[in-house]
C-alpha cells in the first residue's frame, strides 16, 4: 500500500504542478479570508528569517525543489545550487521563476536517489511530512551522506491544522496519509505525517543531529541541524 501510495504522490504533484502556487499564496480553494492570508505570510515570513539567519552559502542541495518558492531564497547565497525533484513540471516552472545559471536540475524519485558529492548546505521544504516513517532513518541516512562534516540542513514543514489545506479537502488524520484533490476534482492519496516539534527533534538527535526544531504560531515548524562531532560516521544509520 505505501508502495501505491508513494506513486500516486509523485502522480499529483505532477498534475498539480500549475495549481500548487494557489496553497503557498492562499488563492482559490485555499483562501481562507484576509486575516487569515495576513497570519499565514506572517509566518512564512518567520520561516523567511529563519532560513538567511542560518547564512545558506556554498554548495547548496534542495531536495524537493517545487515550483520555486525556496529555490530563489537559496539561489542568491550559493555557488552551485542542486535542485531535485521528481516532477518535471514543477522543474520547468522552478526554472521560469528562478532564472539563475548557478541552478543545476535534476529530475529523480528521492526515495531511490544517491547524491554523487557533498554539499555544504542541504534544505527542503515541505517533504519530510512525505517520507513515510518507515523511510524516516534512511532519509536522514542520505541527507548525512550528503553533506560535508561541517555541513547544516535546514528544513519547513507543516503543522498539524486544517486551515493549512484545501476547504475541499477531508479532514486531515494522523495516519500517515491523506487525500488531496486537483482543482477538476481528481483525487490522489499522499504520505502526509504532521510531525510534533518536541518528538522529531528526539528522534533526530538520536540518529546523531544536533539542532532544534522550532514552530510559529499556527502553520508551519522548521529546523537547523549538523551532523553530531561525535557520530559522524555510523550515528545516522538507525
Amino acid at each position: 500500500m505505501r508502495s501505491e501510495i508513494l506513486q500516486e504522490q509523485i502522480q499529483y504533484y505532477r498534475e498539480r504542478a500549475s495549481e500548487y502556487d494557489e496553497w503557498f499564496f492562499r488563492q482559490g480553494r485555499y483562501d481562507r479570508g484576509e486575516d487569515h492570508r495576513q497570519q499565514w505570510f506572517s509566518e512564512v515570513s518567520q520561516v523567511e528569517v529563519a532560513l538567511r539567519s542560518a547564512a545558506p552559502s556554498g554548495n547548496i542541495l534542495e531536495l524537493a525543489c517545487g515550483t520555486g518558492l525556496w529555490t530563489q531564497h537559496l539561489a542568491p547565497f550559493a555557488t552551485h545550487l542542486t535542485a531535485v525533484d521528481a516532477s518535471p513540471e514543477v522543474i520547468a516552472l522552478n526554472q521560469q521563476r528562478v532564472g539563475s545559471a548557478s541552478v543545476e536540475y535534476i529530475v529523480a524519485d528521492l526515495f531511490n536517489w544517491i547524491p554523487k558529492q557533498q554539499f555544504d548546505f542541504v534544505f527542503f521544504g515541505f517533504w519530510l511530512s512525505h517520507v513515510p516513517m518507515e523511510q524516516f532513518a534512511p532519509f536522514w541516512q542520505m541527507v548525512k551522506g550528503a553533506l560535508k562534516p561541517n555541513g547544516r540542513v535546514f528544513f519547513v514543514d507543516s503543522l498539524f491544522t486544517q486551515e493549512s489545506t484545501a476547504r475541499n479537502h477531508a479532514p486531515l488524520n494522523q495516519q500517515g496519509y491523506s487525500e488531496r484533490k486537483l482543482n477538476d476534482g481528481r483525487t490522489y492519496r499522499v504520505i502526509k505525517i504532521f510531525h510534533e516539534s518536541t518528538q522529531l527533534q528526539e528522534s533526530l538527535q538520536s540518529l546523531g543531529w544536533l539542532g532544534h526544531v522550532h514552530c510559529t504560531e499556527n502553520y508551519f515548524l522548521h529546523g537547523l541541524f549538523c551532523r553530531s562531532p561525535h557520530n559522524n560516521s555510523n550515528a545516522a544509520d538507525g
